[in-house]
């Protein structure tokens, strides 16, 4: 279902049955607004992010039209589907990011053998990374999830493979694809390969982008 489509219409209220979760304080802010400009933000469907953050679409659409207050429990599960704070999801003001990001600042971080450098601020629309990836590391590893990803090969070979199409792509080369194309990457040389990566998922923590559990062998 496109964003454009209507959503569904809330379910009637019902009283809390024993052991329903309670309701939030009520001196809680009004969220409502920002709850459905982040999930629209985030390109989910009312039942798309419904589902990930464990909530009915029909209660979801309850707390975007206001007409219930999220506990934080919930407000903790949309933050991380929508890839912010709770802070911005009750519509507090965050300070100014730093639109540079230096070298010295940038601490690696390893997952499944690949290494990751931030090079975006935080919270951004887009994260951007510097990435290495290893020779015989992660090329089994077929990812499939939302969002759009950009590539661009700055050392070695890159073995990129898009649906049944696969690529080798060499330093100079990009790639820019739809993340709901299955996809791997693995490395065709020895030395591994350098990567500059931007992707919009902002709910994907670094260590998860494009890994799986750890595979050995070359990559097809």
């Amino acid at each position: 279902m496109s964003l454009t489509e209507p959503e569904p219409e809330p379910e009637p209220e019902r009283e809390p049955s024993a052991g329903a979760e309670p309701e939030p304080a009520a001196d809680l802010p009004a969220v409502a607004p920002q709850l459905r400009i982040l999930r629209r933000r985030a390109s989910l469907t009312l039942e798309a992010a419904a589902r990930a953050a464990g909530l009915s679409p029909a209660h979801l659409s309850r707390l975007e039209t206001g007409r219930r207050q999220p506990s934080l429990p919930m407000l903790l599960a949309l933050a991380r589907v929508y890839g912010t704070t709770v802070s911005e999801l009750l519509g507090e003001t965050v300070a100014e990011r730093d639109a540079v990001v230096r070298a010295a600042d940038m601490e690696p971080t390893r997952a499944g053998g690949w290494t990751y450098w931030q090079a975006g601020a935080a919270g951004r629309g887009m994260q951007a990374l510097r990435v290495h990836v290893p020779y015989g590391s992660q090329g089994d590893i077929v990812r499939v999830h939302p969002g759009e990803e950009w590539l661009y090969v700055l050392r070695g070979r890159l073995r990129l493979r898009l649906g049944d199409a696969a690529h080798l792509l060499t330093p100079g080369d990009s790639a820019h694809f739809d993340s709901l194309t299955p996809h791997r990457l693995a490395a065709a040389d020895h030395d591994g390969a350098d990567l500059l990566f931007v992707h919009t998922l902002l709910q994907s923590p670094t260590a998860t982008l494009c890994l799986g559990p750890s595979t050995t062998g070359e990559a097809p």
